[in-house]
């Protein structure tokens, strides 16, 4: 049974005329004719009366004529999604990010994509630090990270989206608060809290490259595994920290931040994605993510 034979069966039943029906298919009458005997041979039922005056369905086409109109509208609709979603419009994509420092970012460009893409499913994966999220962009198990530079993983794409300079968040109540600016060189004897070591993060990555240039390693006496926790130590008088920028949304009592003397210690983030990916939605995402979050002017 072949869907021509099943569109030509609908057209006469709505017409109730061979002549109307191939006009509105725009092919010769008698081969609309032969069509429908196929048909009907196939089913082994007669599904029209007809004679040189009219054209009436039998009680076997009238119970044909529904199910096959939901065939070919659930055709239609398959037909339709097929083409959107190689458009891009529809499918899943999965993001790594890591929370406080996409505070901004991430919504900005969830909004938009939905706005956009409402079809487009994005499969969020938090906590996923940045050197974690490239990585896994890397092997494959992540379609899109928010990362940081450098990104020198064979194979993967990225675009700078924002770029952050490293602070230094103290409590309240430490005397270097009251400066207007912090050196590195002052932390020295400074007890620190951090990310854990070797678990993927940038921020404890450039943290601890700050500090050696400055000519000591920071005694880290506390760990945490995100932003919140940490600088709701350093709130509490557990030590101090070097962040970024992005996460100084993030207010308590008892926390100041500050930003550090001398030349700025810049952190640059990006967005990382493998450049063999096939993804139209990604494609999509990406597309969108151009406007949204643009990279900024040098």
């Amino acid at each position: 049974m072949e869907l021509r034979h099943l569109s030509a069966f609908v057209a006469v039943a709505e017409e109730l005329h061979f002549g109307r029906a191939a006009r509105r298919l725009q092919m010769a009458q008698p081969p609309l004719s032969q069509q429908i005997r196929q048909l009907e041979k196939e089913l082994g039922v007669q599904l029209f009366e007809r004679n040189t005056r009219s054209v009436r369905l039998t009680s076997a086409g009238e119970s044909f004529l529904q199910p096959v109109r939901t065939v070919l509208d659930d055709l239609d609709i398959a037909v339709r999604a097929a083409k959107a979603a190689g458009r891009g419009e529809y499918g899943r994509v999965s993001i790594g990010f890591a929370g406080a420092s996409s505070h901004e970012t991430l919504p900005q460009l969830t909004r938009a994509v939905r706005a956009a893409h409402p079809g487009i499913e994005l499969v969020m994966t938090g906590q996923t630090y940045a050197n974690v999220a490239l990585a896994r962009v890397a092997d494959g198990s992540l379609d899109l990270g928010f990362v940081r530079l450098p990104v020198t993983q064979p194979g993967v794409a990225h675009r700078v989206i924002d770029e952050e300079e490293l602070v230094c968040a103290l409590p309240s109540d430490h005397p270097f608060a009251a400066r207007d600016s912090v050196s590195i060189e002052v932390l020295a004897e400074e007890p620190f809290v951090s990310f854990p070591a070797n678990t993927g993060s940038t921020v404890r990555d450039a943290m601890v490259g700050a500090c050696e240039a400055a000519g000591f390693n920071p005694r880290v006496v506390q760990e945490a595994p995100d932003s919140y926790t940490i600088l709701a130590l350093v709130a509490a008088g557990v030590g101090v920290t070097l962040t970024v920028t992005s996460v100084q949304h993030i207010q308590q009592n008892g926390l100041v931040y500050r930003p550090l003397a001398g030349p700025p210690i810049r952190r640059q983030a990006a967005l990382a994605w493998r450049a063999d990916n096939p993804s139209a939605a990604l494609r999509a995402v990406l597309a969108v993510a151009e406007n949204a979050l643009p990279t900024p002017s040098s």
